[in-house]
């Protein structure tokens, strides 16, 4: 799964690890998440969406069809 979690973090000026910590996970889930390794939680997802200033999911987060 992509996502727009690396350039919605940089126009904020936060680090990934200061986005780890907003969020309650470790700065290596986060850079997993920037580079498509692994996909999160639900309730994961949600707080990445809000912590980065967003309404919806699919604002953050690119789902496709073989994802």
């Amino acid at each position: 799964m992509e996502t727009m979690i690396r350039p919605l973090r940089q126009e904020k000026g936060i680090t990934q690890q200061q986005l780890a910590d907003l969020v309650g996970v470790t700065r290596q889930t986060i850079n997993a998440l920037e580079n498509a390794r692994y996909n999160p939680s639900l309730l994961l997802a949600y707080h990445i969406t809000k912590t980065l200033g967003k309404n919806a999911i699919e604002d953050v987060f690119i789902f496709k069809e073989d994802d």
